[in-house]
Order: structure tokens, then C-alpha cells, then sequence
């Protein structure tokens, strides 16, 4: 047998171990960790009390559930989105308008997840409608003009969004009274809103996962392999594609239910560019496709930019004091990090492209291609050997 003929079966039977596994017996694999992991984060705020860590793992939650949206749009059907935070902006705004006294509606909390989460679907499949014949760089700069336009206008229709100054005076969730129970609102408690974000992370889990392994997930995996070849086989592309813009959409506008009330404010500076990258680095260096990649790199660049960010001033600081480093005391270090953190995310992302495309956690497909190379690249060097 000759060099690439072996080369070609090694890469086959790279192809088989790893498809042939199967998702039930590499969950169960993992099923003892799973459980210790999920006992460890139900009784997070009971062994920890002290109440900013608790708050720093909740705020890690609405990340978490950000990047998994995206991972929709991006991991699953493959369409660049630059524009992310706009849905996000929209299910904050859609909660602030139902939910304080900017027009004195107070409509329940539990209702306004769905209605903002509906909101947030609706303007992903109008963003999602023009732009079904662009691909790849040219999406990429529709969806970030999306991204642009939509805190602009929420800053000129201050009538209804308040301006520059947001919205003030969000309602907190509560949970009503019944059975005897006297009823319990969240407030300023942060231990609530942690379990809240918890349940709902659980359950984005258990529906992209249904969502992945139906046929729509299969669909939005063909549409990004080759869109032409998906068409063929009798995919309607226009409508997977407006599932995947909705869906992701859907999930933002949780996420942004959840940071209106317990922020209490609503702003458009909350959601501009960066937002949008930072949600789009945690899935790149996650593993793009990967639930529990996405998760993993949501709190790795969450870590950076909530903890080691602010904290890097500080230890520069001390640094200089020790060495004796004179003329930095004149510098604005706090100042200097504050304004280079989008630097610093681009080069993680450039350092992740270029040591590790997959991801910290790639999916066992993006593993296949990028590692040992696509099936057909296997059979084509069989094909050349014979």
C-alpha cells in the first residue's frame, strides 16, 4: 500500500472513532463530573456568602447565554453576525418600555422573558430577510451596520427610550403569592437572580441541544458546510436561515429581560461594537458549534474583562513599586488598560485563529475537518493512490 493510501485510511478510521462514539455514550462518559458540577453551582450561594461573588457568577450567566445564542447563528449556520448586541439592546429595551414607569406599565417579569424574547426573534428575521443572498465578508458588514444603527436610534427616539440617559426604574421579578405564600420579590439580592439565570441557562441547554440534533440543526449544519449542495438535496435555505437569525435573536432577548431588571437601568452605551465582538470571541475561542466550548469561553473572556482587567492596573501598580519603576508613576495606567481591552481580545482572537482554529473545546465535526482533514480529502487521496 502506498503512502497516501495509508495516509487516506488513517484519516477514514480518524473520521469513524470519532463519529462513531455517539452523543449518549460521550454524555455518559461525563455524567458523575455533570453532576458534581451541577451540585457545586446550586450551592455556589449558600458555602460562598460572600455577595459579590455571587453577583460576578450571576453577571457570567448573561454571557453565557449571549454566546449560546450566537452559537446558533455563527457555530450551527455558519452566518457571520457583527450586529449581536442589537438584539440584545432590543430585549432590554422591550422589557425597560413593558416594565417601569417610562409609560407606568408594569407588566409580570416571567411574561416579558417570552414577549422580549418574541420581540428580539421579530426583528432578527427582518434583519435576516434582506440579507439572504449575501455571504460571507458581505453579511458580515450588513449585520454590523444592524448592530450600528439600532443604539443610534435609540438615543434619538428618547421619547419612548429615554435618550442618552435609558430607561430608569425597571421592575424586579417577583415571584407572585399563592397557596399561602406570601410572595417574594428579588430587589437588590443578588442569590435570586443567580438561581433564575441558572434555570434558564439549563433550559437554553436542553433546547439547543434538541434544537442540534433535530432536523432543523441538521439543516443549519448543511447550509454552512455548502449552501449550493444543501439547496440541492431540497433544503429551503431562506427559511433555515431566518430560523437560525430568529432563534439566536430569541435567546439575546433573555438575556436582556434578565440585565434590565437587575440592573435597573437601561442605557444604549451598554450595547455598542464591542459588545458584539466580545459575544463573538467567546464562541471562536470556545469552539464554534460546541455547547460546552461556548460556555467555557463565555467565562474565560468574561474572567479577563470583569477580573483581570480591573485588576491589572493594580498589580501593574504594585510592580512598579517593587522595581522602583519611576517614571510610570506618572502614567495613567487604569486609563491605558481601560482603552486597549478591545486590543487585547483582538489579539486572543488572532493568537486563537492562528495556534488553535477549533477552539478551546472544538465539535467532534470541526475537529474531524480542521484535524485530520474532511472525508472527502480522505477518499480523494485514496482515489489517488489507486
Amino acid at each position: 500500500m502506498s503512502k497516501n493510501s495509508a495516509r487516506g485510511s488513517s484519516k477514514l478510521a480518524g473520521v469513524r472513532r470519532i463519529s462513531g462514539r455517539g452523543i449518549l455514550a460521550f454524555s455518559r462518559e461525563r455524567k458523575i463530573p455533570y453532576l458534581l458540577l451541577g451540585i457545586g453551582l446550586i450551592i455556589f450561594p449558600i458555602v460562598d456568602t460572600y455577595t459579590p461573588n455571587v453577583d460576578f457568577v450571576g453577571d457570567a450567566g448573561r454571557w453565557i447565554l449571549l454566546a449560546l445564542g450566537l452559537n446558533i447563528v455563527v457555530g450551527y449556520a455558519g452566518l457571520l453576525d457583527l450586529g449581536y448586541a442589537a438584539f440584545f439592546a432590543i430585549g432590554s429595551y422591550t422589557f425597560a418600555i413593558l416594565a417601569s414607569p417610562q409609560f407606568g406599565i408594569h407588566i409580570s417579569f416571567w411574561l416579558l422573558l417570552l414577549v422580549a424574547a418574541f420581540v428580539a426573534a421579530m426583528f432578527g428575521v427582518l434583519l435576516g430577510a434582506p440579507t439572504l443572498r449575501l455571504r460571507g465578508d458581505y453579511l458580515a458588514i450588513v449585520t454590523l451596520g444592524f448592530g450600528e444603527i439600532v443604539p443610534r436610534v435609540i438615543r434619538n427616539a428618547s421619547k419612548f427610550t429615554g435618550g442618552v440617559n435609558g430607561i430608569v426604574g425597571t421592575d424586579q421579578p417577583m415571584i407572585p403569592a399563592f397557596l399561602g405564600f406570601h410572595g417574594y420579590s428579588f430587589g437588590l439580592n443578588p442569590v435570586p437572580y443567580y438561581y433564575l439565570m441558572l434555570v434558564i441557562i439549563v433550559i437554553t441547554i436542553l433546547l439547543i441541544r434538541n434544537l442540534r440534533n433535530s432536523r432543523l440543526g441538521r439543516a443549519w449544519m448543511a447550509v454552512r458546510e455548502d449552501e449550493v449542495a444543501a439547496a440541492a438535496t431540497g433544503i429551503n435555505t431562506v427559511t433555515t436561515k431566518l430560523l437560525a437569525f430568529a432563534l439566536g435573536a430569541s435567546f439575546s432577548g433573555f438575556a436582556g429581560s434578565y440585565y434590565a431588571s437587575k440592573l435597573f437601568i437601561v442605557t444604549p452605551e451598554t450595547f455598542s461594537f464591542v459588545v458584539s465582538v466580545t459575544v463573538l470571541l467567546m464562541v471562536v475561542l470556545g469552539g464554534m458549534g460546541n455547547i460546552r466550548g461556548v460556555i467555557v469561553g463565555a467565562l474565560v473572556i468574561y474572567a479577563i474583562q470583569a477580573y483581570v482587567l480591573v485588576q491589572l492596573p493594580g498589580w501593574i501598580a504594585s510592580a512598579t513599586q517593587a522595581l522602583d519603576i519611576g517614571f510610570l508613576n506618572n502614567v495613567d495606567i487604569s486609563g491605558y488598560v481601560q482603552r486597549s481591552s478591545i486590543l487585547i481580545f483582538g489579539v486572543i482572537l488572532v493568537v486563537i485563529m492562528l495556534l488553535r482554529p477549533q477552539g478551546l473545546i472544538p465539535s467532534a465535526q470541526r475537529k474531524v475537518e480542521l484535524e485530520l482533514g474532511t472525508t472527502e480529502e480522505a477518499v480523494s487521496d485514496l482515489r489517488g493512490s489507486a
